[in-house]
């Protein structure tokens, strides 16, 4: 992970600690004979299947959740059902005991391992800079 982060940090990242990123993604797929409620994305009008992915600069995929339906909120249940916040907070340190940690998108909450863009309509110019 230190690696990574290290890797991360090279090309330019503001955060020193970033190993990776965290996404929620929908994949369309074929309307379902059964549970199309469970499957249909209203806002996007497709049926569809939602997994959760961590990628790291080493083109892995260390983490993936899913499918789930696509109701499930990346930043609620997605999060929580695939225990890897818990995994992360137990497994997440570099040699120095700094917490490492994954940059998501907004829907994601703020945690230690867990870091997102600023959220707030105003953004001071150091914030832009970060």
């Amino acid at each position: 992970m230190e690696q990574c982060a290290d890797a991360i940090q090279e090309r330019g990242a503001a955060l020193e600690n970033c190993f990776g990123f965290i996404e929620g993604t929908v994949r369309p797929i074929s309307r379902p004979d059964e549970s199309k409620r469970l499957l249909y994305n209203g806002r996007r009008r497709i049926h569809a299947l939602k997994f959760q992915s961590v990628a790291v600069p080493n083109v892995l995929i260390p983490h993936l959740n899913g499918p789930v339906e696509v109701k499930m909120h990346d930043a609620g249940r997605m999060l929580m059902e695939s225990n890897l916040l818990h995994q992360l907070e137990h497994n997440a340190f570099a040699s120095t005991d700094e917490p490492l940690c994954l940059y998501a998108d907004p829907a994601y909450p703020l945690r230690v391992h867990l870091q997102a863009p600023f959220r707030d309509a105003v953004v001071a110019p150091q914030m832009e800079l970060f």
